[in-house]
């Protein structure tokens, strides 16, 4: 079984990330990333290529802190998040079809 999300990068500073199909914006957890500022939590991502390499999990780049800019939908919920830091130029390339860990 696969779970596929819809990450990728929108610049080297902008990300879009999909939450988990059963996530609301109305949810625990949608709240907790749509009001991320004013609750004061701070959000790591971190990203990979594809889920294996060489038949083992494949690791995960930590891009650094994001701050939320803006979602759309529900079930699941697109965000786009600010990063920090800019992403590596490899992985901003490499992100048209990234698996994301929440």
């Amino acid at each position: 079984e696969s779970t596929m999300y819809r990450d990728y990068a929108i610049s080297d500073r902008l990300f879009h990330w999909q939450s988990q199909s059963t996530t609301s914006e109305t949810s625990i957890t949608g709240q907790r990333y749509i009001h991320q500022c004013e609750r004061k939590c701070t959000v790591l991502l971190f990203v990979r290529e594809n889920k294996q390499l060489h038949g083992i999990g494949a690791p995960y780049y930590y891009l650094g802190p994001a701050t939320f800019v803006e979602s759309t939908g529900s079930h699941p919920i697109n965000i786009v998040w600010e990063l920090q830091y800019p992403m590596p130029a490899r992985l901003c390339m490499a992100t048209k079809t990234l698996v994301v860990s929440e």
